[in-house]
């Protein structure tokens, strides 16, 4: 089978980072084109718009799509109506609706439609999930705390309404919790906490339950300096399950139990040609309805301006 052509639509540094990388990688594919305002990549055909390489590049079979997400929808909508299979970071798009919409056109158009949520396939993952499964759990804490400055320096587009703030890396927590976990859970309760010079949340504290009552209680916070800290924790019968530094590894009662190298972008280009071929699309959008609705039941508590 011939390699399915792609085309980047964004080049920025989580397509250099890690698209890119996983891409080489992967026979499947073969990176033929982007469009990206100002980035480029070394020997592969470059336009400043997606409508420019669409026309120019009718042999494209599948666009990822990697500018924030406010601005994706658009991008997403023509490279559709054009027929290609389309790859969205994450999150997938702003708003819940406006993602709705494109699985319905993908299905229309007979296309493939892949949100992405990179941190389910981190390596150790699966591993909690079986864990969890085969056990009962009695509550569960999630701390994802980093540094904005370090992981985010002068991205202005993160804190726009739209952007998510925290929640850039707190629905990749939110995307494991939702995976791992048995049973669906709820929001409760919520405080978000705004800088007052900015549009989006720098932190969030959130309380949730599924429908046995099991307590799962979210810290999400960008002012975090040293040592970063990407964990879940559940009690459980079984032990303390820590799911640490992201999804990377897996301990039960203080004992490391599942450590890999981290594959997950390259896991999520093997998924998405998985579904090229299979004809489906794989659109979950749980993580991203829960920032939905923290946004919706939060209180909001403003606190001092933040400066890059």
């Amino acid at each position: 089978m011939s390699p399915i052509n792609l085309a980047i639509v964004g080049v920025g540094k989580i397509v250099r980072d890690q698209h890119l990388p996983s891409i080489a990688k992967n026979p499947d594919f073969a990176l033929v084109a982007t469009a990206s305002r100002h980035g480029t990549v070394e020997g592969v055909k470059s336009y400043t718009t997606i409508d420019a390489m669409l026309d120019a590049e009718p042999s494209i079979d599948a666009v990822s799509l990697c500018m924030p997400p406010q601005y994706r929808y658009e991008a997403a909508y023509k490279a559709l109506v054009a027929g290609k299979h389309v790859f969205l970071e994450k999150p997938p798009g702003a708003t819940l609706s406006e993602v709705a919409d494109l699985e319905a056109l993908a299905a229309k158009q007979g296309a493939s439609l892949f949100a992405s949520w990179h941190s389910r396939y981190a390596p150790a993952v699966e591993a909690a999930k079986a864990f969890l499964a085969a056990t009962t759990i009695d509550s569960v804490h999630v701390i994802w705390k980093e540094d904005v400055r370090h992981w985010h320096p002068n991205q202005e587009w993160i804190w726009q309404a739209g952007g998510l703030g925290v929640f850039d890396p707190g629905i990749n927590a939110l995307s494991i919790v939702t995976h791992i976990l048995p049973r669906p859970i709820f929001i409760t309760e919520a405080v978000l906490e705004f800088p007052e010079n900015r549009d989006a949340p720098i932190a969030a504290d959130i309380r949730f339950r599924n429908a046995d009552g099991l307590p799962v209680h979210a810290e999400f916070d960008w002012r975090q300096t040293g040592k970063q800290s990407w964990d879940i924790v559940a009690e459980t019968a079984a032990g303390q399950m820590v799911l640490s530094e992201g999804g990377a590894k897996l301990s039960v009662n203080g004992a490391l139990t599942f450590a890999e190298p981290e594959q997950e972008y390259p896991s999520l280009y093997q998924r998405f040609a998985e579904i090229i071929k299979a004809g489906k699309s794989d659109v979950d959008l749980a993580p991203l309805r829960h920032v939905a609705d923290a946004f919706m039941l939060g209180k909001r508590k403003f606190v001092d301006a933040f400066h890059d």
